[in-house]
């Protein structure tokens, strides 16, 4: 992939998380939170360890890091857009965490010191990425050797109903638009073992994978059409003509209507693949 067109990708990655910075995790639906919370949870961090964040966003794993490191760590918090950037750095004072500094970076080519951090962590961060391979080799630079390690989160299998919402998206779509959990269909990011391969080829050793499941629930089709707008699949949304989102809205409501409930909720299941690895 040539620069010009990774650098038109990341662009149009940090517009859309620019438009969503004052709702992404905010709309009263867990999701990004809980998945990276289990993630740094995975990564077991330290008392006195300096941490990255790498795709920090409101800083779901930025301050499950900073509570775990204590105040004698540290941990860098980094994100291409800067209004994610902005509103993780308010979120983090509000908090009172004097430990955390957060940044506006490309994730793809961090300038940050070399071998500067113990752990590196990127929660649903990787598949957004121009050159996955590259950026994962430009991380494992930042880590102290031997004894660094690397977290990731990717997104594994899924309750069939998420398939036939997303289908209801297709007709409008650009090629080769990007959402977080339709990577997933084919290429490193369809299986454990092309994830564990990919991260190997970047040059770390101990190469493992966790999995969990998260449920996420929803009264009704506006908290569903609230909460996708809320974070990178927004993207998909603003492909559509605003005349036809009340349609595929509908539409979408019918195929969640088959994930309810007997408490009347939609129930839909994710599964998420959490990736470590060390430094060698």
């Amino acid at each position: 992939m040539e620069l010009t067109e990774g650098a038109a990708r990341s662009a149009r990655v940090a517009a859309v998380f620019d438009r969503v910075a004052d709702v992404y995790d905010r709309v009263g639906i867990p999701w990004f939170t809980p998945i990276a919370q289990e993630l740094v949870r995975l990564a077991v961090p330290g008392r006195g360890e300096r941490a990255l964040d790498v795709g920090c966003g409101r800083g779901a794993a930025t301050v499950a890091l900073a509570e775990a490191v204590g105040g004698d760590g540290h941990v860098t918090g980094i994100d291409l857009s800067p209004r994610m950037v902005e509103a993780c750095g308010a979120d983090v004072a509000g908090l009172g965490l004097s430990n955390v500094e957060v940044r506006v970076m490309d994730a793809s080519s961090p300038s940050l010191p070399t071998a500067g951090y113990d752990l590196v962590v990127s929660s649903l961060v990787v598949f957004f990425l121009p050159d996955p391979l590259a950026a994962l080799t430009a991380w494992r630079r930042l880590l102290v050797t031997p004894g660094g390690r690397l977290a990731i989160s990717t997104f594994a299998g899924r309750d069939r109903v998420w398939d036939a919402v997303d289908a209801t998206f297709q007709p409008y779509l650009p090629a080769g638009m990007l959402d977080a959990r339709t990577t997933g269909a084919a290429g490193p990011f369809s299986t454990d073992a092309g994830v564990e391969e990919l991260v190997g080829a970047a040059g770390y050793t101990g190469v493992r994978t966790h999995l969990f499941s998260i449920e996420v629930t929803f009264a009704d089709v506006d908290e569903w059409y609230a909460f996708s707008r809320s974070h990178g699949q927004r993207a998909m949304w603003d492909a559509i003509p605003a005349a036809d989102h009340e349609a595929v809205k509908a539409v979408a409501g019918k195929h969640l209507d088959q994930a309810r409930g007997t408490d009347g909720r939609m129930h839909l299941s994710q599964q998420v693949r959490c990736t470590l690895a060390t430094s060698g």
